[in-house]
Protein backbone atom coordinates (compact mmCIF):
# COMPACT_ATOMS: atom_id res chain seq x y z
CA UNK A 1 0.00 0.00 0.00
CA UNK A 2 1.23 3.84 -0.44
CA UNK A 3 0.81 5.93 1.93
CA UNK A 4 -0.59 9.35 1.02
CA UNK A 5 -1.83 13.22 2.05
CA UNK A 6 -4.84 15.26 1.13
CA UNK A 7 -2.80 17.66 -1.45
CA UNK A 8 -5.73 20.04 -1.79
CA UNK A 9 -9.15 20.74 -3.08
CA UNK A 10 -9.52 22.13 -6.25
CA UNK A 11 -12.24 23.36 -8.60
CA UNK A 12 -12.78 24.17 -12.26
CA UNK A 13 -13.57 27.45 -12.54
CA UNK A 14 -15.76 26.93 -15.96
CA UNK A 15 -18.06 23.61 -14.69
CA UNK A 16 -17.72 23.98 -10.69
CA UNK A 17 -16.73 20.12 -10.03
CA UNK A 18 -14.53 19.34 -7.39
CA UNK A 19 -11.45 17.26 -7.02
CA UNK A 20 -9.38 15.98 -3.83
CA UNK A 21 -6.10 15.83 -4.79
CA UNK A 22 -3.98 12.86 -2.91
CA UNK A 23 -0.17 12.71 -3.39
CA UNK A 24 1.87 10.04 -2.31
CA UNK A 25 3.95 10.29 0.43
CA UNK A 26 8.16 10.66 -0.73
CA UNK A 27 6.64 10.26 -4.50
CA UNK A 28 5.13 12.56 -7.17
CA UNK A 29 2.13 10.77 -8.20
CA UNK A 30 -1.33 12.29 -7.87
CA UNK A 31 -4.73 10.68 -7.32
CA UNK A 32 -7.32 13.07 -8.16
CA UNK A 33 -10.75 11.44 -6.84
CA UNK A 34 -13.95 13.61 -8.10
CA UNK A 35 -16.14 14.89 -4.83
CA UNK A 36 -19.25 16.32 -4.20
CA UNK A 37 -19.14 19.85 -3.19
CA UNK A 38 -20.28 19.08 0.32
CA UNK A 39 -17.76 17.03 0.70
CA UNK A 40 -15.27 19.43 -0.88
CA UNK A 41 -15.80 22.14 1.54
CA UNK A 42 -15.73 19.43 4.71
CA UNK A 43 -12.58 18.66 4.03
CA UNK A 44 -11.11 22.41 2.72
CA UNK A 45 -12.37 23.43 5.94
CA UNK A 46 -10.29 21.74 7.64
CA UNK A 47 -7.20 21.77 6.15
CA UNK A 48 -7.85 25.73 6.60
CA UNK A 49 -7.88 24.84 10.59
CA UNK A 50 -11.15 26.50 10.50
CA UNK A 51 -13.95 25.35 13.00
CA UNK A 52 -17.97 25.54 11.77
CA UNK A 53 -19.76 27.27 14.28
CA UNK A 54 -22.01 24.02 14.70
CA UNK A 55 -19.91 20.67 14.20
CA UNK A 56 -20.21 18.99 10.20
CA UNK A 57 -21.64 15.42 10.27
CA UNK A 58 -17.88 14.63 10.34
CA UNK A 59 -17.06 16.21 13.63
CA UNK A 60 -19.59 14.49 15.36
CA UNK A 61 -18.87 11.18 13.91
CA UNK A 62 -15.07 11.56 15.02
CA UNK A 63 -16.59 12.71 18.55
CA UNK A 64 -18.74 9.39 18.85
CA UNK A 65 -15.56 7.47 17.98
CA UNK A 66 -13.46 9.37 20.41
CA UNK A 67 -16.94 8.90 23.46
CA UNK A 68 -16.87 5.34 22.30
CA UNK A 69 -13.09 4.33 22.75
CA UNK A 70 -12.57 3.67 19.40
CA UNK A 71 -9.76 5.22 16.86
CA UNK A 72 -9.83 5.72 12.98
CA UNK A 73 -5.96 4.51 12.89
CA UNK A 74 -6.34 3.96 8.93
CA UNK A 75 -8.54 4.93 5.47
CA UNK A 76 -7.66 2.68 2.68
CA UNK A 77 -8.20 3.59 -1.05
CA UNK A 78 -9.32 -0.08 -1.60
CA UNK A 79 -10.82 -0.39 -5.31
CA UNK A 80 -11.41 1.10 -8.27
CA UNK A 81 -14.75 -0.30 -10.31
CA UNK A 82 -16.39 1.08 -13.38
CA UNK A 83 -15.32 4.69 -12.44
CA UNK A 84 -15.70 4.62 -8.77
CA UNK A 85 -13.85 4.49 -5.96
CA UNK A 86 -13.68 2.23 -2.91
CA UNK A 87 -12.51 3.00 0.53
CA UNK A 88 -12.30 1.37 4.13
CA UNK A 89 -12.15 3.03 7.74
CA UNK A 90 -10.00 0.76 9.49
CA UNK A 91 -11.13 1.13 13.47
CA UNK A 92 -9.03 -0.03 16.38
CA UNK A 93 -11.67 -0.44 19.56
CA UNK A 94 -9.60 -2.10 22.03
CA UNK A 95 -8.22 -5.19 20.73
CA UNK A 96 -10.12 -5.34 18.06
CA UNK A 97 -10.03 -4.18 14.61
CA UNK A 98 -13.22 -2.96 12.29
CA UNK A 99 -13.06 -2.52 9.11
CA UNK A 100 -16.02 -0.09 7.55
CA UNK A 101 -17.33 0.57 3.88
CA UNK A 102 -17.10 4.23 2.93
CA UNK A 103 -17.14 6.58 0.23
CA UNK A 104 -13.40 8.00 -0.38
CA UNK A 105 -15.05 11.41 -0.17
CA UNK A 106 -16.47 10.82 3.89
CA UNK A 107 -12.97 8.53 4.69
CA UNK A 108 -10.84 11.50 3.48
CA UNK A 109 -13.06 14.29 5.56
CA UNK A 110 -12.63 11.71 8.65
CA UNK A 111 -9.23 11.18 8.08
CA UNK A 112 -8.10 14.69 8.38
CA UNK A 113 -9.87 15.47 11.20
CA UNK A 114 -8.21 12.60 13.40
CA UNK A 115 -4.90 12.50 11.51
CA UNK A 116 -5.47 9.25 10.54
CA UNK A 117 -3.11 7.74 7.80
CA UNK A 118 -4.20 7.58 4.02
CA UNK A 119 -3.38 4.43 2.30
CA UNK A 120 -3.99 3.72 -1.49
CA UNK A 121 -3.65 0.07 -2.87
CA UNK A 122 -1.06 -0.29 -5.10
CA UNK A 123 -3.33 -1.61 -8.07
CA UNK A 124 -5.30 1.88 -7.50
CA UNK A 125 -2.50 4.14 -7.69
CA UNK A 126 -1.22 2.15 -10.94
CA UNK A 127 -4.43 2.51 -12.74
CA UNK A 128 -5.36 6.04 -11.83
CA UNK A 129 -2.50 8.02 -10.51
CA UNK A 130 -1.34 11.08 -12.29
CA UNK A 131 1.42 13.11 -12.05
CA UNK A 132 1.70 16.62 -12.22
CA UNK A 133 4.48 17.74 -14.59
CA UNK A 134 4.48 21.41 -13.14
CA UNK A 135 1.53 23.57 -10.94
CA UNK A 136 -1.93 22.55 -12.67
CA UNK A 137 -0.52 20.51 -15.22
CA UNK A 138 -0.77 16.87 -16.08
CA UNK A 139 1.36 14.59 -17.81
CA UNK A 140 -0.27 13.53 -21.06
CA UNK A 141 1.64 9.56 -20.59
CA UNK A 142 -0.48 9.20 -17.17
CA UNK A 143 -3.09 6.67 -17.17
CA UNK A 144 -6.75 7.42 -17.46
CA UNK A 145 -8.24 9.27 -14.32
CA UNK A 146 -11.33 7.96 -13.08
CA UNK A 147 -14.42 8.75 -11.22
CA UNK A 148 -15.93 8.67 -7.91
CA UNK A 149 -18.97 9.46 -6.27
CA UNK A 150 -22.80 8.76 -7.61
CA UNK A 151 -23.84 8.75 -11.65
CA UNK A 152 -25.54 12.26 -11.10
CA UNK A 153 -22.40 14.11 -10.05
CA UNK A 154 -20.47 12.29 -13.17
CA UNK A 155 -19.22 14.99 -15.53
CA UNK A 156 -18.84 12.07 -17.89
CA UNK A 157 -21.59 11.78 -19.94
CA UNK A 158 -21.47 7.78 -20.19
CA UNK A 159 -20.07 5.93 -16.78
CA UNK A 160 -19.17 2.83 -19.43
CA UNK A 161 -17.38 4.94 -22.14
CA UNK A 162 -13.87 4.49 -21.81
CA UNK A 163 -12.63 7.76 -20.00
CA UNK A 164 -10.59 10.27 -22.13
CA UNK A 165 -7.65 11.24 -20.42
CA UNK A 166 -7.87 14.69 -22.55
CA UNK A 167 -11.40 15.59 -20.50
CA UNK A 168 -9.49 15.13 -17.68
CA UNK A 169 -6.28 17.01 -18.78
CA UNK A 170 -8.27 19.76 -19.45
CA UNK A 171 -9.93 20.24 -16.02
CA UNK A 172 -6.80 20.25 -14.25
CA UNK A 173 -5.62 22.86 -16.47
CA UNK A 174 -8.72 24.45 -15.75
CA UNK A 175 -8.80 24.95 -12.27
CA UNK A 176 -8.48 27.82 -10.04
CA UNK A 177 -5.12 26.99 -8.09
CA UNK A 178 -5.40 29.79 -5.55
CA UNK A 179 -9.14 29.13 -4.14
CA UNK A 180 -8.65 25.63 -3.62
CA UNK A 181 -5.39 24.72 -3.07
CA UNK A 182 -5.01 24.23 0.54
CA UNK A 183 -1.78 22.72 0.69
CA UNK A 184 -0.07 19.42 1.94
CA UNK A 185 -0.84 18.35 5.24
CA UNK A 186 0.03 15.08 6.82
CA UNK A 187 -1.62 12.41 7.64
Amino acid sequence: MIEATVESIRVSMVTQNRVVILREVGGNRHLPIWIGSYEAEAIALELQGVAPTRPLPYDLMCTMLEELGADLDRVVITDLNHKVYYATLVLVVGDRTIEIDARPSDALALAIRSDARILIEDAVMESASITMVDEGTVDQTESDILYSGSPQENPATDADATPDLGVFRDFINSLDLDDFDKGSRGS
